[in-house]
């Protein structure tokens, strides 16, 4: 998903928004030079990746592995010769062995926060937010927020009325940096998110209420509710809804569990919720979803790619 998003968004012509737009090139091991799913039609060497004015790192198939040594000397060298270098989900791992995070927060999915911590104590985690803009360095949790910061990137370049522009030919959610509205990021860690998030994650098999999670977090309904908005952009049971979906796809991609034992799962009740959710927000049916991911060839999830 990280890989196709950032293709949609910097790799598709839009020069009707603003000309020039970005030249868009990719990296690959070579075991993944023909995943279909990419459609990276121009492929570059590690000795080309410092030329690049921004470099995507999508998620790292596996937080346990070292990336190769090649690829983290490059972007050592490509961001100290000025390169901007981002890391959707798990790719933070990368540029965390390249060192290049140290002593500065970065934007993890909670389910990774503590594996990174462990591998590069040197590296603030930060669950609670969606994407972290630090300059040079911009980091996401993955799926739909790495749309997000992409998003916010191409508002960084061309100005937040080109990304606006953009996020609606995407049907995309567009944090306008100008508006009144308080922005989606906020740069300070929350430690109110940073508790509740994992401690709901997981739960989510269980009926979970606004109430329990505000008890749980010793703030009141309505602070709970401010401080969801402020650095996820949803109200705390949309997030727990958007987590259940994710979950819905990890069985769905891992498993060979029914749609009723998925919802179950999910805490979604019944395979007819799981399915009006899971199509609401994918815009695919879980057999669809299932059957799209096995005809891939694809033995994980699309991170893999």
């Amino acid at each position: 998903m990280d890989i196709s998003a950032a293709r949609e968004v910097f790799g598709v012509d839009r020069s009707d928004l603003v000309d020039p737009w970005y030249e868009f090139a990719g990296w690959a091991p070579d075991d993944a030079r023909n995943c279909d799913a990419c459609r990276v039609e121009r492929l570059w060497s590690t000795d080309q990746l410092p030329k690049a004015h921004t470099i995507v790192v999508p998620a790292w198939p596996d937080v346990h592995e070292e990336p190769p040594a090649a690829l983290v000397r490059a972007l050592r060298t490509a961001h100290g010769a000025g390169s901007r270098v981002v890391a959707a989900s798990t790719g933070v791992f990368v540029l965390a062995a390249a060192g290049l995070l140290d002593g500065r927060r970065a934007s993890v999915h909670w389910a990774h926060a503590d594996a990174l911590t462990a591998r590069y104590p040197r590296v603030e985690p930060d669950p609670a937010a969606r994407y972290l803009d630090d300059g040079d360095l911009l980091t996401s949790v993955g799926g739909a927020a790495s749309l997000e910061l992409f998003l916010h990137m191409v508002g960084l370049d061309h100005g937040s009325a080109v990304a606006k522009a953009l996020a609606r030919r995407l049907f995309a959610p567009f944090a306008d940096p100008d508006a009144d509205a308080p922005a989606v990021v906020e740069h300070e860690r929350d430690e109110v998110l940073a508790q509740i998030l994992p401690w709901v994650s997981e739960r989510l098999e269980h009926e979970l209420t606004v109430d329990d999670m505000a008890e749980q977090a010793r703030v009141s309904r309505r602070t709970l509710t401010r401080h969801f908005r402020s650095h996820t952009g949803m109200a705390p049971l949309q997030w727990v809804l958007s987590q259940r979906v994710h979950r819905a796809q990890r069985l769905l991609e891992t498993t060979a569990m029914s749609v009723e034992q998925i919802a179950t799962q999910c805490g979604m009740g019944t395979g007819a919720t799981l399915r009006r959710h899971f199509n609401r927000t994918t815009g695919l049916s879980p057999d669809a979803y299932r059957r799209w991911f096995r005809a891939k060839g694809a033995g994980s999830p699309p991170s893999r790619a």
